[in-house]
């Protein structure tokens, strides 16, 4: 007759050792902290939450509008049409938002009695703009981009102090801040004081 063995063994070995209590709490602790360090990195180092002040870029954005914006050395090239936070010491501590012009070595002229804005002698289509350019500031023009430097202005043209302003100028690239690339929320209407969560999503470059 065979000898049994009367040596009861746990049901589910795998299930016991996995009530360990706290574990489950252990794990989701770590996973947390491990999601909020990348996030803490990616706002530090890749990009940063920017808020837009006044109307210098109506009608494309608001007082009060929230972007998203890619720092300055991730941007392989800022190129015309792109959106972008610069700081100009000599004008304001404050940064500024405007649109990207020209660029190194492109040569801007601005016809203020048409309205119409030339580079490198054709007349851009500028559907994004709220009105026509009239307004001169003080820089003469035709003016040629330096190398390393973009030409900015907004889009609100004759509310806006921009590159024509000789305390602006062409901008370094060393004072980019970064690039506007995503509206994530948006500030109110300055008629209604409405916001339009219709606005949100990528920025359209021009």
């Amino acid at each position: 007759m065979d000898n049994l063995d009367n040596t009861q063994l746990p049901e589910n070995e795998e299930k016991t050792a996995s009530a360990v209590p706290g574990r489950d709490l252990y794990e989701w602790v770590r996973s947390l902290a491990s999601a909020m360090l990348i996030i803490v990195l990616v706002f530090t180092f890749a990009v940063r939450m920017m808020g837009v002040q006044g109307g210098s870029m109506r009608q494309t954005l608001q007082d009060g509008d929230r972007l998203l914006v890619v720092n300055s050395g991730l941007v392989r090239e800022y190129r015309q049409g792109d959106i972008v936070i610069a700081r100009k010491q000599s004008f304001s501590d404050d940064p500024i938002v405007k649109r990207v012009i020209a660029v190194g070595g492109q040569t801007i002229d601005i016809d203020f009695n048409a309205g119409i804005v030339y580079v490198d002698g054709v007349a851009l289509e500028e559907d994004y703009i709220n009105d026509l350019t009239y307004t001169y500031e003080g820089t003469d023009f035709p003016l040629t981009v330096p190398e390393g430097s973009v030409f900015l202005m907004g889009d609100n043209r004759n509310m806006s102090t921009d590159s024509r302003e000789p305390r602006i100028g062409p901008v370094d690239l060393r004072n980019l801040i970064g690039k506007a690339v995503f509206l994530v929320f948006p500030g109110p209407d300055t008629v209604t004081e409405k916001r339009d969560f219709g606005r949100i999503g990528l920025l359209r470059k021009g």
